[in-house]
């Protein structure tokens, strides 16, 4: 009979493996959508909406897929999962136009509700000490965002678009297979008492709740909707194939998914605050140097002549500060989560699927406006201005509820408190 040790072991290596796969049909679309897009003609909006609507669907399970996993334990929900999405994934490559990949698409998409159930399945089999850590190696698993873009284009060059629905197809039925003979059940880990949705979602009240979900519509929602967008980024700025855009968006995709490890592991031991705080920082940063347009510039000399000069950020230094987001990002996906474990590990898969909902809405929401913001200025920087003006605005609530309220006690101001009724006497 299997050890305490090694069911944890076995489990979470599933459950990171079964979640990679996963997350790679999730975002399957940012790379089929290239060639998609020229054969239907599309925009860039309408080449936004496709590559972005299984995000969507995946967001929106995510709720209903965390409180089930409290309920009826992860192994359960997280292999009759997987079963459903293959057969809309095989039929991916029968689809000709552009409403049927819509709606295979949304099909597509609940693969992305694994991480809900993944995540709460796996803190589950951990104590709370190393919850951060467990929860991070998990959470690599959207490295699968960079295996996409290493296998799928190189099976669009070499076969055809539609192959790609077929290997993802089988791919992910092998691994529903494995996941259910190498994981364990723990019937200590499912809820004690059936809650209604009402009563589950009353945690929607507590604020922090949404506070936490605005961090990871950043950290994760950014994540999503920048993998999707960057193949055709690149392609479009630069003017490279699609192989190279996607080799070179690996740069992003692969370390933020691999770090999320580290992050949970920085997140035990400096909290999670810290790690959240310097995140956000840092990507703001970045995201400055990534906005700066191509801009041509006329000086008027005093002899009534002028100087022309092109500015704008050249290929390896736009990688480079798109590496520095990839590297925060990963960090801040696992910080976000160690808030929850430290809050709500009483009822962690739900708050997790809160959580994952807002992360994968956000997701959904950026490749449309990246390719509406394109259409609408012709300034293809104007992307990075939209992501370094929502993560401003988690700088900004972080440091109105988390930094500020501190800085005050030690200034001697009280925190506000509620005043007590007068009794009087």
């Amino acid at each position: 009979m299997a050890t305490e040790r090694t069911k944890q072991v076995s489990v979470l290596t599933m459950n990171t493996f079964a979640f990679t796969m996963c997350f790679m049909v999730w975002t399957m679309f940012g790379e089929i959508g290239v060639p998609i897009r020229e054969e239907l003609g599309l925009n860039e909006t309408q080449f936004g909406i496709l590559t972005s609507l299984p995000i969507l669907t995946g967001a929106l399970v995510r709720l209903p897929l965390g409180a089930w996993t409290d309920r009826y334990g992860g192994r359960p929900v997280f292999f009759i999962l997987m079963l459903v999405v293959v057969p809309a994934v095989w039929l991916v490559q029968f689809a000709t136009e552009y409403w049927q990949l819509l709606v295979l698409g949304a099909l597509v998409g609940l693969a992305g509700g694994s991480f809900s159930v993944g995540i709460s399945y796996t803190a589950k089999w951990f104590p709370r000490e190393r919850q951060g850590f467990a929860m991070g190696i998990f959470g690599a698993g959207n490295a699968g965002a960079a295996v996409t873009k290493y296998i799928a284009p190189t099976i669009i060059v070499v076969v055809s678009w539609q192959a790609v629905a077929n290997v993802y197809a089988a791919m992910l039925a092998i691994t529903a297979i494995l996941f259910w003979f190498f994981t364990y059940s723990n019937p200590e880990h499912k809820a004690k008492e059936s809650l209604s949705i009402r009563e589950q979602l009353r945690v929607l009240n507590d604020p922090k709740i949404w506070k936490y979900c605005q961090y990871y519509s950043v950290v994760f929602g950014g994540y999503v909707g920048v993998s999707l967008y960057l193949t055709r980024y690149y392609m479009m700025e630069y003017g490279v194939g699609i192989q190279l855009a996607a080799l070179i968006a690996t740069i992003f995709v692969l370390p933020s998914g691999v770090i999320r490890a580290f992050g949970g592991w920085l997140s035990d031991r400096f909290g999670a605050h810290t790690v959240t705080w310097w995140c956000m920082w840092s990507s703001l940063i970045a995201f400055f140097i990534m906005s700066y347009p191509e801009t041509e510039y006329s000086i008027s000399t005093v002899e009534g002549g002028t100087i022309d000069f092109t500015f704008g950020v050249p290929i390896w230094l736009f990688t480079l500060a798109l590496f520095v987001v990839g590297i925060a990002w990963g960090f801040g996906k696992a910080s976000v989560f160690k808030y929850l474990s430290d809050d709500y590990d009483k009822n962690l898969g739900l708050v997790s699927g809160i959580v994952g909902l807002a992360g994968g809405v956000g997701g959904f929401l950026l490749p449309p406006m990246f390719g509406a913001l394109i259409d609408l200025t012709g300034v293809s920087t104007s992307i990075w201005m939209l992501c370094f003006g929502f993560t401003l605005v988690s700088l900004i609530w972080m440091w109105w509820t988390e930094r500020r309220q501190p800085l005050l006690t030690r200034e001697g101001e009280q925190p506000f408190r509620s005043p007590k009724p007068h009794v009087a006497e």
